[in-house]
This record gives C-alpha cells, structure tokens and sequence, in this order.
C-alpha cells in the first residue's frame, strides 16, 4: 500500500503541542545540543557502521524535518531507527539483493522512493516522533498495548518485555516484524526532547 502523503500543518506548533499517551510530569530540559544536533553529529556522509543513525539524518534532511528537530520550543520522543534498520526495509521494499548493499545505496532508494511517492520520507519520519518526553522507564512501566499517538497522526502500541529491560514497538504493518528498544542506546537526552534507539523501522501503513 502506498503510503499517503501528510499535512504541512504537522510541522506547526499545535502539533508539537500535542498530549502524549505517556506524559512525564515535570521533565526538565536541560541546555545543550537539540534532537537535530544529536543526528546530524552522525556525521556529513555515509560509512561503514551499521548501528548508527546517517540513513536518518539523511532523510531528515531530505524530508525537511530538520528545522522541526531543531526547534527549541519542541518537546518530544523520537524512536531513531539505525542504518541496519533502513537495510531491512530497503531489502523489504525492493529485494533482498539490497541487504548486501552500502548504506549510499540504501539511501539512494529511499531518495527514488521519495521521488516516486512526495511525502514519505516525512511521513515515515513523523510515525517515530512523539509529544512529550517519554524516557525508558516510562516506557517500560505502561501497561502492555499502550498506544501512542505519533505527529503523523497514527498510533504505535508499546509491549514491554521489563525482564530484558526494552520494549515492543508495534505498527501498522501487521505482516512484518516490529521494532524494539536497543537497550544501549535509550534516554539520548537533547534539550528538546529524548530519543531512543529502535532495531527496524516503523511503518505508518501496511506496505
């Protein structure tokens, strides 16, 4: 399925004005470095490291996304998908032949992607970020199937599984795996929000 195109307007104030599920109640936000900052210090370019984040930023970028991340007035959780993550979903999309592609490869299909289809690199992007800062614990203590309304405007369900200290993350892809929290990289604090790192990416739509 296609995956629909969004609004301007969720770049606006009101969206990042939204109510989360999970509110922390009195979450300070401390100075320093913005959830823009954190992802472009991934570095300018691609490279051999799978389990960092330059497929994101890149298509942070790319979707327009950055000044967003770069609000100092935002306050938000964002589930950062790492580049093994845009490998399986590329290997999904277009073959399995891209698994053993390099991560430019990777991000020259999702640029065709976003070509053949405007607005889906901010779709996708919009599905991980969340009103509100929501740190591991928070995540890890909700009851299980707590739902999450992103600023695309869909819902991911939280499943925790506290024994191994992370979480599910399901989506709107029913017939695919679904992501969950790497435990070494949860509670990236910026001053506009918190970002944890998930295994795969989520999916808005049924693809």
């Amino acid at each position: 399925m296609r995956i629909r195109t969004i609004l301007a307007a969720a770049l606006t104030a009101s969206a990042l004005t939204l109510s989360a599920v999970v509110p922390v109640a009195g979450a300070s936000v401390p100075a320093g470095p913005t959830l823009a900052d954190i992802l472009q210090a991934q570095g300018g370019g691609t490279d051999r490291n799978w389990y960092d984040f330059d497929i994101l930023a890149a298509g942070v970028d790319a979707a327009g996304l950055t000044p967003a991340l770069d609000d100092p007035n935002a306050n938000l959780t964002v589930f950062i998908p790492n580049d093994r993550a845009f490998q399986a979903l590329v290997a999904d999309l277009f073959g399995f032949r891209y698994w053993f592609a390099s991560e430019a490869t990777i991000l020259n299909k999702l640029v065709q992607l976003e070509t053949s289809a405007p607005g889906t690199l901010q779709t996708v992007i919009l599905y991980h970020a969340v009103p509100g800062q929501i740190p591991s614990s928070a995540a890890l203590s909700v009851p299980r199937g707590t739902e999450l309304t992103t600023l695309q405007g869909g819902t991911i369900a939280v499943y925790p599984i506290r024994y191994f200290g992370t979480a599910v993350l399901v989506d709107q892809d029913r017939n695919d795996a679904n992501p969950f929290l790497i435990r070494s990289k949860l509670n990236i604090q910026a001053s506009n929000g918190i970002a944890h790192g998930i295994s795969l990416v989520l999916r808005p739509a049924d693809l």
